[in-house]
């Protein structure tokens, strides 16, 4: 990993840096479990090798891709979270993905929302995220980041909702933008104590 100029964020919690070998064990525990229905799983221990490679491969071929969500404390892994654009996609897609247990902590949104915001500070116009009807849990996220339905895109095929992240000029310094960083600001408090169904 060290011939790839990945960059390294961080946000009040997070630290996100770029797939590592000994970040594995936990992206193939989550791909090979239930978890992974929406996103084209449960894979195999094969599947989930050669995905996990493509992860890393993607930021040569691509020069952006999923970072690794590490808590900045501990260094515990939280999930992923980028860019993922693999052959045959329609557009560049804003994705995350969250481990077991992780879930309902605000990571997911912390860590997509600083993902965004550094590629929209290096030229992305703006993203789509390609989503299961069925997922809930993202469609809330992508909600939450200001998406919105764009039935009229190409999804990748045919069997999810592509939701359309508002335009760089849409978020800059705008109530949208101070929402999101009130929310991440929320969980960050450790006398916040969420109520109900977990959103991310």
């Amino acid at each position: 990993m060290t011939d790839l100029a990945i960059p390294t964020l961080e946000t009040n919690r997070l630290i996100l840096r770029g797939p590592e070998p000994q970040d594995y064990p936990d992206f193939k525990a989550t791909f090979t479990s239930y978890r992974a229905r929406f996103m084209g799983g449960p894979l195999n221990a094969y599947e989930a090798w050669m995905l996990y490679a493509a992860e890393i491969g993607h930021w040569a071929i691509r020069g952006y891709g999923m970072w690794m969500i590490h808590d900045k404390q501990t260094d515990e892994t939280y999930g992923m979270a980028g860019g993922w654009k693999p052959a045959k996609w329609p557009e560049t897609e804003l994705a995350w993905v969250i481990w077991p247990g992780a879930q309902g902590k605000g990571y997911a949104l912390e860590a997509t929302h600083a993902a965004r915001a550094h590629f929209y500070r290096n030229g992305w116009d703006g993203a789509v995220s390609y989503i299961d009807p069925k997922n809930l849990d993202s469609i809330r996220l992508a909600e939450r980041l200001g998406a919105t339905p764009d039935k009229g895109a190409p999804s990748i095929d045919g069997n999810d909702v592509v939701y359309r992240h508002p335009a760089p000029a849409a978020l800059d310094g705008t109530q949208l933008a101070h929402g999101i960083d009130m929310e991440i600001a929320h969980y960050a408090d450790p006398l916040f104590k969420p109520k109900g169904y977990a959103l991310d």
